[in-house]
């Protein structure tokens, strides 16, 4: 999925999105979209569909994430997270039920429980008690969630979220003790916090085990191009990341052959594409040369084409992951990427 925080993946037009790039589905950021400009607001235009003219699905983090990276700026309670807005220093209160609320009045196709985050490393015991949090507040947004869907004629899925640190044990119970949720689909957070990738990987593959095959498994805030071939190996099938979005304005370009850095001096005169095989609108079109040129001038252009290109090459690998399971031929895929990457 890519990523629009703030109902917007930075400098790029969702009509190209939507027809460039052919995505389906896009995340947005409740704790942002809660401060600014308010969900009360987007709810009275409309929704956040109509208010960022996105005609496919929208999938939203209940801001769990961002308000645990405050550190000094909140306070964690048994009943929610009391913490001030990094924006103007304004206190709030997100709790399961409200963290809900909001997600309702934007309209979200897939909706998120809050949860805790916890920093890397922590010790067992913390992460035990996380975990046991994040349970309770699981079940209090479920009861909350299903009284409000009594009141609406329609409204997106809630998923809850597997929590346990980087400790395999309490990774398989917490997903173990969502189960009786029934709930459309599950994600697994915590990962990407400064732990080593395989340990990633590890804590993912755990997670996943312990949850139904037959339901959608997301892992929040990954990964790098070659890792997303083994979270779908691992019986993941949604992922999300900042990466391409975020590399791609500081210069960064995924390609075939690794990444590219586009200031790099020896792209000045290089009349080449950022990859001959890439259909991008921005590989279609223009040079390294030009695109460096972009780059090295601050022109707002390059944020945008570059933009496009990784994204293309995320969104390509899923597709191509995706036919592979269709044909039956996804060990190879899986094995040649491992060969590549070696």
């Amino acid at each position: 999925m890519p990523v629009g925080t703030q109902a917007t993946v930075k400098g790029v037009p969702t009509c190209y999105l939507d027809q460039e790039l052919r995505a389906r589905i896009l995340l947005s950021n409740t704790y942002h979209l809660f401060l600014r400009p308010g969900h009360l607001l987007i709810e009275q235009l409309g929704g956040l569909h109509k208010f960022m003219d996105w005609p496919h699905a929208i999938l939203t983090d209940s801001g769990g994430f961002q308000v645990f990276s405050l550190s000094g700026l909140r306070k964690v309670t048994n009943d929610g997270v009391l913490f001030r807005s990094h924006l103007n220093g304004d206190p709030h209160l997100f709790t399961p039920s409200s963290t809900v609320d909001v997600q309702l009045a934007l309209g979200s196709d897939i909706a998120m429980v809050l949860d805790e985050c916890l920093e890397y490393p922590v010790s067992h015991e913390r992460a035990r008690v996380s975990m046991e949090r994040t349970l309770r507040w699981a079940s209090d947004a479920f009861r909350h969630y299903r009284r409000r869907l009594e009141e609406r004629t329609a409204a997106g899925a809630l998923f809850p979220i597997v929590q346990g640190s980087m400790f395999a044990g309490l990774r398989k119970e917490c997903a173990e003790r969502l189960l009786p949720l029934d709930a459309d689909g599950y994600a697994i957070g915590g990962l990407s916090v400064g732990e080593p990738r395989p340990l990633s990987l590890e804590m993912a593959a755990v997670s996943a085990a312990a949850l139904p095959v037959e339901k959608p498994r997301y892992v929040m805030g990954v990964g790098m191009p070659e890792e997303l071939i083994e979270y779908v190996a691992l019986g993941v099938d949604m992922m999300d990341c900042v990466l391409p979005s975020r590399n791609a304005r500081n210069g960064c370009l995924f390609t075939r052959r690794g990444k590219l850095i586009i200031k790099q001096a020896k792209y000045r005169e290089d009349s080449a594409p950022v990859d001959e095989e890439c259909g991008c609108y921005a590989c279609r079109r223009f040079s390294r040369a030009y695109l460096r040129h972009l780059f090295q001038s601050g022109e707002m252009l390059f944020c945008t084409l570059a933009t496009l290109h990784n994204l293309q090459w995320y969104l390509d690998i899923m597709r191509q992951i995706r036919q592979s399971i269709l044909l039956g031929t996804f060990p190879d895929l899986l094995q040649q990427w491992r060969s590549a990457a070696a």
